[in-house]
């Protein structure tokens, strides 16, 4: 097949449109040419025209290519996986006997290719050989997308990756989870589908069918026996078409007229309806919504499209064969491209819709862009080769196509019609879609209504406008259509799945005890809150008495009086510590650890007030922290006697180390060690998940408790295992110094103590997780109460026994005596 359309330049771009379709045999190899003419398609042709349009354009800018024009060498592309390649093979070669990587002809003085998504798969490796820019008019291809398998390809499209979403908002705003599908059968479509599927699965939206629509010759032979047949079936009345520029749908759908004109069709505008011959296609399209790149109109192509006829460009066999379809002229001579009979008024604007459109599609634009795309890239690179080499006055520069890359990856330039045009796929940018609802009128007038647009980059909440008003729907609709596989569910019920069936194919079910649905099509009945319960009717839930440890309560108010009555107790032993500060018993034992001790006594009486009344956030968070520092402060406290108590009776020999140990006041700084290490417990619990407001429904029927949840097991655990590990601590060193001289020695009391304390927790593990309520709170309380009174009886009411009731005792003579009385003792036996 030789060229179709060429007008010599001094650069020229080569392209290849799929503009009329052959009927291939099967049986006959790439080398055979013997084709049949079956069709043309007549949308395509706008293809053609936009490509003169532009080359026109640039000619006659006087700023772009100045003292150099710009011509094209145009083929058809064949819808055949046997003879796609033998155009290119064609033009490479030079002459009708393609030989590959041989040529004959003149030298080719095309710098770029111009072609379909579907033909630069099958073109980009033959053409990566010559390192030729090619440049694709349809849809984002991710697989082309490939630098390092197709580094030489360029795809003019913003990317379709938010369209998808569009789609299934379009779905969603209308209510619409039955739906079916018809499918490009490239990787595109498969990935589109797949992307799809993907966005309905998350928003409840099922697919009812999956057709595939071929895009070659030979698949469109092993379909069509089977083709649309689920169409015909299906009860959904919503069907997303989505097809690429190359596609044969016009000719897969021999029998569209039978197609369901109550079907609402969804699609895009890289295949729409102009390309149909049928009048009774367009009924069955009527009302479609199409999603279409939005860009800005291009100034004068339509009045360019007014004036364009055969004996403009009498050249053309595309135009020649056009005018002769559509306007019944007789053509004549040998090259079928003289015409004759043509009527005088004969227009493209004449025509009707599905004949031909007057606005520029979406592949047209990326023509368009295309064409500006290689003229700026070869006006840098000129202008970048004289600077660094001028040339000499009416001599031309020469330059290989390769050397346009560099220029091409990084351009960036805004058309005439003011749009930003990106060629880096890393840098393009996701495609915003105007919708547009296709109306058909009669004698085959139709138009194009815009009737919303879809954003990516707006809140998820704005980025579908519609303007319901001004859609028309499929013939015999009035109203807006329904596309479901059940009815809704009202409240009260639910949806129950069909086994073997899609998801929004379901039965309604009644809720069950104490839960309810109280919108249509839940797909769980919800159960009611801890606060609530289920009415009769199963769609509303009613509040229950909430309710909690309150110092109102019985057992609140008898826990609130033990706590502060042991806090005023405590107050009262400093009292009588700091009055009697200077006794020999008060001085023995570390009367400063005493006073912190009894000190932090006090606050472990009074944290147990934050666990009555109504909890809130403050004390929830508070409760367990302050319970942890104060019964550190109070148990490293304890531990830091003992250690005093043992240092003390081993240092009554001369050259002792632990007498420095103990001048120091090292025990002391057990303390704050052990705070550090339990703030910082605290810290990590209420930094990663802090305690707070829960409710308990079951311990009570009928009502609410609140309580506070812990919030970290793990963190609450860790807090009481460090309080056990110091009251062991304290326990085992207090053991070890209980038989040293007792005068004033208080081991055995710090012993007792801690085994009181040591017993009060191990009891209280197993009753706090046995109970629930305000049971589960009153015994925490308890807990804290009991260990508290047990340090406070054990360690202080034997020494305030003695500095009130036997002040005798609390001499130093009698505590020396005592000293020297155990020492002979032990000469004694030694000797």
């Amino acid at each position: 097949m030789e060229r179709s359309f060429y007008k010599d330049g001094d650069i020229e771009i080569a392209a290849f449109f799929p503009i009329y379709i052959h009927l291939v045999n099967r049986l006959m190899n790439i080398f055979q040419r013997d084709l049949t003419f079956i069709r043309f398609q007549s949308k395509n042709y706008q293809y053609v025209l936009a490509l003169v349009f532009a080359i026109e354009e640039i000619n006659k800018n006087p700023h772009l290519l100045p003292n150099m024009t710009l011509g094209f060498d145009l083929y058809n592309v064949m819808h055949s996986d046997m003879m796609v390649m033998e155009n290119p093979f064609i033009w490479l070669v030079g002459m009708e006997k393609h030989v590959p990587n041989y040529t004959c002809g003149k030298q080719s003085k095309s710098v770029a290719i111009i072609s379909g998504t579907s033909i630069a798969v099958q073109m980009g490796t033959l053409l990566e050989l010559y390192k030729i820019p090619q440049l694709t008019l349809g849809s984002f291809e991710p697989l082309l997308s490939d630098s390092g398998q197709f580094p030489s390809l360029y795809q003019m499209a913003p990317k379709d990756t938010s369209l998808a979403v569009g789609m299934v908002s379009l779905m969603l705003h209308f209510s619409w989870t039955w739906v079916g599908l018809a499918i490009s059968d490239l990787p595109k479509g498969i990935q589109f589908m797949s992307n799809l599927k993907v966005e309905m699965q998350k928003n409840g939206i099922c697919v009812d069918f999956v057709e595939f629509i071929p895009v070659t010759d030979e698949s469109r032979n092993s379909l069509q026996n089977r083709f649309h047949i689920q169409i015909l079936k299906s009860s959904a009345n919503v069907v997303i078409l989505f097809c690429d520029t190359d596609s044969l749908i016009g000719v897969s759908f021999p029998t569209w007229q039978r197609v369901m004109t109550w079907k609402v069709w969804v699609t895009t505008s890289q295949w729409d309806f102009a390309s149909d011959e049928h009048h009774i296609l367009l009924h069955s399209f009527h009302g479609t919504l199409i999603f279409s790149h939005h860009h800005s109109e291009i100034s004068g192509f339509k009045n360019f499209l007014q004036t364009v006829n055969p004996s403009k460009y009498p050249e053309d066999f595309f135009l020649s064969t056009f005018w002769s379809l559509h306007f019944h002229c007789s053509v004549t001579g040998a090259s079928c491209k003289t015409l004759q009979n043509c009527p005088l008024n004969a227009s493209l604007e004449s025509l009707p819709f599905h004949h031909f459109d007057m606005s520029m599609s979406d592949g047209s634009y990326n023509i368009y862009n295309a064409v500006y795309a290689v003229a700026h890239s070869v006006h840098e690179m000129l202008l970048q080769e004289l600077e660094m080499q001028p040339v000499s006055s009416g001599s031309k520069v020469e330059f290989s196509p390769w050397q346009l890359h560099p220029f091409l990856k990084n351009l960036q330039l805004t058309n005439p019609a003011g749009d930003l045009v990106n060629l880096n796929h890393m840098r393009n940018l996701e495609a915003e879609y105007d919708i547009l609802n296709f109306l058909n009128f009669p004698y085959g007038v139709g138009r194009k209504v815009k009737v919303g647009q879809f954003s990516p980059y707006v809140p998820q909440s704005q980025q579908l406008s519609l303007s319901e008003n001004l859609i028309e729907w499929a013939t015999g609709i009035t109203e807006t259509p329904r596309s479901v596989c059940s009815e809704s569910c009202s409240p009260g019920f639910r949806k129950a799945p069909l086994e073997g069936k899609p998801t929004c194919c379901f039965d309604c079910t009644p809720c069950s005890e104490n839960e309810i649905s109280n919108q249509t099509n839940m797909d769980q009945c919800v159960k009611c809150p801890d606060l609530q319960y289920a009415n009769t009717e199963r769609n509303q839930c009613f509040h229950k008495r909430v309710t909690f440890l309150s110092f109102e309560d019985a057992l609140g108010m008898i826990l609130v009086c033990t706590a502060l009555c042991f806090s005023v107790l405590t107050v009262v032993v400093l009292g009588v510590f700091v009055k009697h500060r200077d006794t020999p018993i008060v001085k023995a034992n570390n009367r400063y650890l005493s006073y912190i001790l009894l000190i932090a006594l006090i606050f472990c009486f009074l944290c147990s007030l934050l666990f009555i009344g109504r909890p809130n956030t403050a004390t929830c968070v508070l409760q367990q922290t302050t319970f942890g520092v104060v019964f550190t402060v109070a148990i490293s406290t304890v531990l830091a006697k003992t250690i005093t108590v043992l240092l003390a009776f081993r240092v009554t020999g001369p050259g002792r180390r632990m007498r420095q140990c103990l001048i120091s006041g090292l025990p002391n700084s057990i303390i704050p060690i052990c705070c550090l290490i339990q703030l910082a417990l605290c810290g990590f619990w209420l930094g990663t998940s802090p305690p707070f407001i829960d409710t308990d429904a079951h311990s009570e029927h009928g009502h609410i408790i609140l309580v506070c949840n812990k919030g970290s097991v793990t963190a609450l655990y860790c807090v009481l295992g460090f309080l056990g590990s110091l009251a062991l601590a304290s326990f085992t060193v207090a053991f070890l110094a209980r038989n040293l001289p007792d005068t004033f020695n208080e081991a055995k009391f710090l012993t007792f103590s801690m085994l009181v304390f040591c017993s009060v927790w191990l009891t209280f593990l197993p009753v706090y997780h046995s109970t629930k309520g305000k049971v589960m709170v009153a015994v925490e309380v308890f807990s804290i109460l009991c260990s508290s009174v047990a340090l406070l009886g054990c360690i202080f009411v034997p020494k305030c026994y003695i500095i009130l009731l036997r002040p005798e005792k609390n001499a130093l003579k009698g505590f020396r005596d005592r000293i020297i009385s155990k020492e002979t003792d032990v000469l004694r036996n030694s000797s």
